[in-house]
């Protein structure tokens, strides 16, 4: 996938809130947006080199740029939760995953009662597949996890896939680590066993469970490998 924005250099000074970065261009100070509301305490730190994007000719926003991506150790991690998305539509359209190449995409974004899902796929058989994608930014020792900060809505999530699993409908969880460095995926239970817990019932239940590990440049984002799971 190919970004088509042109991204500018800046350095993380702080935090103040889950969404909001502050960050400085060539000396200057300014408010940035931030789209993963993580924790990301290990690759936030004063002085980290971002890109960062702007945001022309919105006069509705209160911040003037992006912060995409971070530079940690020589790679580039991206922050954008919502990329994931983008990234999996386009690679399901070009049959680039080599875990869901026997699918089909039949449309993002597919409610079944309360809930949404990220996608809705088909089979071979023409069976409906709900798939849903979750973003992982945080990895330690080689080991990607997930989540980073209680999410008490993807907890949400996979139990409704456990259910729809329960009636017979087909369902899976696709984690996207956002770098290339990890070599296997576990849940963080440290941070929300209440998640993992759900995650793991869902499993045993039938819900499928895959990670994938992504390469990361300032022009692209393209698929690196799949990586064993371990619950």
């Amino acid at each position: 996938m190919k970004f088509k924005d042109q991204f500018i250099n800046a350095k993380f000074l702080e935090r103040p809130n889950r969404f909001i970065t502050i960050i400085d261009i060539n000396g200057e100070q300014h408010r940035s947006h931030l789209a993963d509301p993580g924790r990301l305490k290990e690759l936030l730190f004063p002085g980290a080199d971002l890109l960062v994007r702007k945001v022309e000719n919105n006069p509705t926003r209160k911040t003037k740029f992006s912060t995409v991506m971070v530079n940690h150790a020589g790679q580039l991690i991206s922050l954008v939760s919502t990329l994931p998305n983008q990234f999996v539509k386009e690679a399901l359209m070009n049959k680039e995953l080599p875990m869901l190449n026997k699918f089909s995409l039949v449309r993002p974004e597919i409610t079944v009662g309360r809930h949404r899902f990220d996608f809705l796929l088909t089979d071979e058989n023409g069976e409906d597949f709900y798939l849903e994608v979750k973003s992982v930014t945080f990895v330690e020792n080689q080991v990607a996890q997930f989540p980073d900060a209680v999410t008490l809505r993807g907890k949400k999530h996979v139990l409704a896939l456990k259910k729809l699993v329960e009636k017979n409908k087909k369902a899976g969880v696709l984690f996207v680590c956002q770098r290339p460095d990890a070599t296997s995926f576990k849940p963080m239970w440290k941070r929300d066993d209440k998640f993992c817990y759900a995650l793991k019932e869902a499993f045993e239940s039938g819900v499928k469970v895959w990670c994938i590990t992504l390469n990361i440049s300032s022009t692209e984002i393209t698929y690196n490998q799949e990586i064993p799971i371990k619950l």
